[in-house]
């Protein structure tokens, strides 16, 4: 990125892929692919940026009108980036369960934020976008059913993973899915021209959706009518809403995944907090999520076996959640200890 650009958008893309030394097996090569590195920390500015370019081309978003979609946060952060670039005021709706510092990001980016009920969860945040879209005259993205959002990454992910792996092996691409852009954009780029790499895709344990079996009700558009009967709430914001969306469902009926992996609340918890300490990588939970998944893999694969991981947002999104419950904030008995160990400038211990 040694160069100059004309405006924030330029900068979405061409993340770095990653070695990981410590955390994998010896008889494995193992990358990561880490999105963090998009200007506004995750995967989703690439969906973000291509829904609202092809809406440009397309006529369907005209100079000034308002943008509105549902979204966990990461979409919304990054469509707040585009809108706020390109001059599009932007709504979004969220359910209240999704963290503090989300809403907060995007209404710093000047983007309005409507809650919705936890309870409703992803259906009813998507469900009063459409309402509100309805009532206003405002485009909305539909990012679980716009095929800008897959394009996008057959464009640009895709693309940058053909060219690292160029000449090497890939024997395994694991991902999660939120939309399903990622996995649809990506594994139908690897099915044509790297057919041998497998795509491993992971879900919440708590929430096997496509690892159900079940089918997701639709309306005729396409988009979910109703939660998925074997949803339950799990701390992977961004992954798995309560519906299988459309996207999604698209790349298991182009039969692009080779293996459904479920993955435990505590090993993402645990596998984000490990790629920090060990590996210097600063994640979300999805992220660690992922790994966990791949670490799965890793242990069975053959010799010399090359996989890829996809890391999708940066940890600051999660200072709210679970995954910093037991970090202080004051000093702790060992930190303590340590000022105590010479005699100046000591604070007293917190009571």
């Amino acid at each position: 990125m040694a160069r100059k650009f004309e405006n924030i958008l330029e900068t979405v893309g061409r993340t770095p892929v990653v070695r990981i030394n410590k955390l994998a097996p010896s008889h494995v090569n193992l990358f990561v692919k880490i999105e963090a590195f998009n200007p506004l920390g995750s995967v989703k500015d690439r969906l973000a940026l291509g829904v609202i370019e092809a809406a440009e081309k397309s006529g369907e978003l005209n100079p000034g009108q308002t943008v509105i979609e549902a979204t966990s946060g990461n979409t919304g952060i990054g469509l707040a980036m585009v809108c706020a670039q390109k001059g599009y005021p932007l709504v979004v709706t969220m359910a209240e369960s999704f963290s503090v510092e989300r809403r907060k990001l995007m209404r710093f980016l000047g983007a309005k934020v409507v809650l919705t009920p936890a309870g409703e969860r992803g259906t009813g945040m998507v469900a009063k976008a459409v309402e509100l879209a309805k009532a206003h005259g405002w485009f909305l993205t539909r990012q679980f059913e716009n095929e800008a959002n897959p394009d996008m990454h057959s464009r640009t992910t895709a693309r940058e993973i053909i060219d690292d792996f160029a000449g090497e092996r890939l024997d395994y691409w694991v991902t999660g899915y939120g939309t399903g852009g990622t996995l649809k954009g990506v594994g139908r780029v690897l099915a044509k021209e790297r057919p041998e790499t497998k795509v491993i895709v992971c879900e919440p344990a708590d929430a096997q959706l496509l690892g159900s079996g079940l089918e997701q009700a639709r309306w005729p558009d396409g988009s979910a009518s109703s939660g998925h009967p074997s949803f339950k709430p799990h701390p992977m914001q961004g992954w798995t809403p309560d519906f299988i969306p459309k996207i999604t469902g698209d790349a298991v009926d182009m039969k692009l995944i080779d293996r459904i992996l479920p993955i435990a609340n505590a090993d993402a918890l645990r596998c984000s907090m490990e790629l920090a300490q060990k590996e210097g990588i600063f994640v979300g939970i999805t992220a660690g999520a992922t790994l966990a998944g791949a670490l799965q893999i890793a242990a069975e694969a053959e010799e010399g076996a090359t996989m890829l991981a996809m890391l999708p947002d940066t940890g600051e999104r999660y200072l709210s959640t679970p995954l910093f419950a037991n970090v202080p904030a004051d000093m702790t008995e060992a930190e303590v200890a340590l000022s105590q160990s010479t005699p100046g400038f000591q604070m007293k211990p917190a009571a």
